[in-house]
């Protein structure tokens, strides 16, 4: 099928831009960013605050995603607005039809269960996930796009003293500023092949991701065995579908619930992937 022949090229061609993106951001494993610089040539050590990280991360990388688009044969298209879907619109240059979303995640790993990162969410399962045709908090609707692929960063955060993190250095000094992250690991894959069965931190209508790194790496979350159409149902329905729990209802909360509901094999699920940090 002409579509999976173009999203099978996009992913590996996305996947292989994603290995080599480590090295243009980090020197022997430390982030190359130190912090910013005033008009006085001062330089201002950065938070190692999540949001401020990831925020800087994208800036640091963007120029080379519009690299990457333009060898490939693709533009790039931002979202409109900050909490729209997804982060960057691939739209082929010889046929606009063809679209894929990409969404760029960061997180860090979590240092006291080692092998897990603290995981991150992977877009809405509201208004435009369940109807694919809608234009709410989405560049184009859903079902418009060729595929959905998350391209992400896990790192480790660094360390530092409070006079690290707060002090100003001149640009001399540029060499000795700790780095606040570093240990950069790249990937990219489809969000479906990555999702756990539970939803994302706070309470936004978001789909979850699994936390172990090596699953992540290797795309096995909790729908590998099932399919992204399985993935699709579940999170459309998901907290809507209610099951007898003794003399109460209960809201359908697992996708081995899922599959027992729909009366579908409990081989469709992965449950390792779905097992958070132990």
């Amino acid at each position: 099928m002409e579509k999976e022949r173009f999203k099978s090229d996009f992913a590996a061609q996305l996947k292989a831009f994603a290995g080599g993106l480590a090295g243009k951001i980090s020197y022997g494993g430390e982030w190359t960013v130190k912090g910013f610089i005033d008009i006085f040539k001062n330089i201002h050590t950065i938070s190692a605050d999540t949001k401020v990280v990831s925020k800087i991360l994208e800036l640091h990388l963007f120029p080379y995603f519009l690299e990457f688009a333009d060898h490939i044969g693709y533009k790039i298209e931002l979202a409109e607005y900050q909490n729209w879907y997804p982060d960057l619109t691939f739209i082929s240059k010889t046929d606009p039809s063809v679209m894929f979303a990409v969404d760029l995640k960061t997180t860090y790993r979590d240092e006291e269960h080692p092998g897990f990162c603290n995981g991150f969410t992977l877009g809405s399962h509201g208004k435009y996930f369940i109807d694919r045709t809608s234009s709410k908090n989405i560049q184009h609707p859903y079902s418009e796009y060729n595929g959905h692929f998350c391209l992400g960063i896990i790192y480790s955060r660094s360390i530092l003293r409070k006079d690290e993190e707060l002090r100003t250095y001149s640009v001399d000094e540029i060499t000795a500023i700790p780095s606040v992250i570093h240990d950069f690991l790249f990937f990219a894959e489809e969000k479906w092949k990555i999702a756990s069965d539970k939803g994302g931190s706070g309470n936004t209508a978001n789909i979850g991701s699994i936390e172990k790194i090596e699953d992540i790496i290797n795309g096995n979350g909790v729908f590998a065995k099932a399919g992204e159409a399985l993935f699709d149902d579940y999170w459309a329905n998901f907290g809507k579908i209610e099951l007898q729990a003794g003399a109460t209802r209960k809201k359908l909360s697992s996708f081995a619930e899922y599959l027992k509901y729909r009366g579908l094999p409990q081989a469709l699920n992965n449950p390792k992937a779905a097992k958070r940090k132990p």
